[in-house]
């Protein structure tokens, strides 16, 4: 799991969708007053978590920084903390579906999914 700050951090990425560098992390980190040590205490462990990834060098005034992507999508991310619960098991799945499917309030969605789980049934049945 991720801390509070870490998760601000990915939303950020996932949100701007474009590789940023630690000093370009904090500059539009509005509303944080992150030190620059902070945020690479804080790069490390996401680095280590494996939820980014450094994507290239960026020239900044005289140094080169690294740049950051996340490796997993926010709705990955989602997944993830739910299936990384104590005891979680698929048999969780149709209630955790249901919950989301009540949220619905479309056709088109509700066609979407049936695809994509006849779709997914078939990947299973053909093995």
């Amino acid at each position: 799991m991720l801390t509070k700050s870490e998760e601000e951090i990915m939303y950020l990425l996932w949100d701007l969708n474009e590789p940023l560098t630690s000093s370009e992390i904090v500059a539009r980190s509005v509303n944080k007053t992150w030190k620059k040590s902070y945020i690479n205490l804080l790069i490390n462990s996401l680095l280590k978590k494996e939820m980014i990834k450094v994507v290239g060098v960026k020239q900044m005034t005289k140094n080169y920084a690294r740049t950051f992507l996340p490796t997993m999508t926010k709705d990955a991310y989602a997944v993830k903390q739910i299936t990384d619960r104590p005891n979680y098991t698929q048999d969780d799945i149709p209630e955790l579906f249901s919950e989301l499917i009540e949220q619905i309030n479309e056709e088109r969605i509700i066609d979407k999914l049936a695809e994509m789980l006849e779709e997914r049934r078939q990947v299973i049945k053909n093995g």
